[in-house]
């Protein structure tokens, strides 16, 4: 089949069958809107934005993180987390993920702040569940906050070397950078990081440009980076991805309602893979835009229009960054070769 005639229901079909994995999603971003709604009752509390239809109004990342910290806050009783977790590995099986690195930022949630053991633990029960009910699955990046201090930072990977919780694969940084990436003060903390075995991601290019990518990778070592996207402004940088195959991980849908890209048509996700850029599709806070990680890839291939040879190429490197064990990676590059050669002899 030509891939220009991957169009319509046929696009549709394909891309959420499709092999891959989703390597950018937070789980602050994956509250189911009941279990929110729930929550806020719960506590008779009110949103710190507007909502439409149950989701939040979201215009700025500042009011994108300002609503997670309240919707995190609500959350009280670790069987909700469970609840998010077996929701979240079902969400991505649904669009044919068959694995997630699934991004926790521990400082969104103050009411486990000081049990992170409990955190992680009902996290991976939920992870467990979803996969045996044919969700898929789960390994978890612990993620810093760009406004933690240096010690704070140290701590949270002290804790990671000392107890190794199981079901955690990384380590990763997030929040706004708009104020200055701050990379050298978690240079430490990465590097006892990757010196224990966990992996490296790093947020960059997002509100920071070319240079918190840079700085991602030269001072945190990070081993794929989180948006990317601005990187395109530099070409020299754009080249040096291509040319070390270093990937980035793309949430389209979030940086056009974050205003990172004016509209999907101008964003640099097809700059950036015709320059030879590594790139994988993400949802970034699926609840809070109401996408899912198969419609980011038929939005994208209608808009670009990539067929059936461009959406194996960003599923496969979508299976190759993500932090899953060897083997898990090599059956489902399996998975996607033998799912397009169906589709092939069709």
């Amino acid at each position: 089949m030509p891939p220009s005639r991957l169009r319509g229901e046929e696009l549709s079909e394909f891309a959420r069958g499709l092999p891959k994995a989703e390597v950018h999603v937070h789980l602050e971003g994956c509250i189911p809107a009941a279990l929110a709604e729930r929550a806020a009752a719960r506590h008779g509390a009110e949103p710190p934005v507007a909502l439409e239809d149950g989701r939040p109004r979201i215009d700025s990342l500042q009011a994108l993180l300002d609503y997670l910290d309240w919707a995190c806050g609500l959350i009280d009783r670790a069987e909700d987390l469970v609840e998010i977790a077996r929701a979240t590995s079902e969400r991505l099986a649904g669009s044919g993920a068959r694995y997630g690195d699934v991004i926790v930022n521990p400082t969104h949630w103050p009411h486990f702040r000081a049990r992170g053991d409990e955190v992680v633990a009902a996290l991976r029960e939920g992870f467990v569940q979803g996969e045996r009910a044919g969700g898929a699955a789960v390994g978890l990046c612990v993620s810093l906050k760009r406004q933690q201090s240096r010690e704070e930072a140290l701590a949270v990977v002290e804790w990671l070397v000392e107890e190794r919780p199981a079901g955690v694969v990384a380590l990763s940084i997030d929040g706004n950078e708009a104020s200055g990436s701050h990379n050298d003060r978690f240079r430490e903390a990465f590097t006892m990081a990757g010196r224990a075995g966990l992996r490296r991601c790093a947020h960059a290019g997002e509100s920071s440009g070319p240079e918190g990518v840079r700085e991602a990778i030269e001072l945190l070592g990070a081993e794929r980076i989180d948006h990317g996207v601005r990187a395109a402004e530099d070409p020299a940088l754009v080249r040096q991805l291509a040319e070390t195959r270093l990937p980035l991980d793309i949430c389209p849908t979030s940086n056009v309602v974050l205003g990172v890209a004016e509209s999907l048509a101008a964003h640099p996700v097809e700059p950036l893979r015709r320059a030879g850029v590594r790139v994988s599709l993400n949802t970034d806070d699926p609840e809070l835009y109401g996408i899912d990680l198969a419609g980011e890839y038929e939005r994208t291939a209608s808009q670009f229009g990539w067929g059936i040879d461009e959406l194996e190429s960003v599923a496969r490197t979508s299976i190759e960054a993500s932090f899953a064990e060897p083997a898990v990676r090599e059956r489902l590059l399996d998975d996607l070769a033998s799912y397009v050669e169906g589709w092939r002899s069709r």
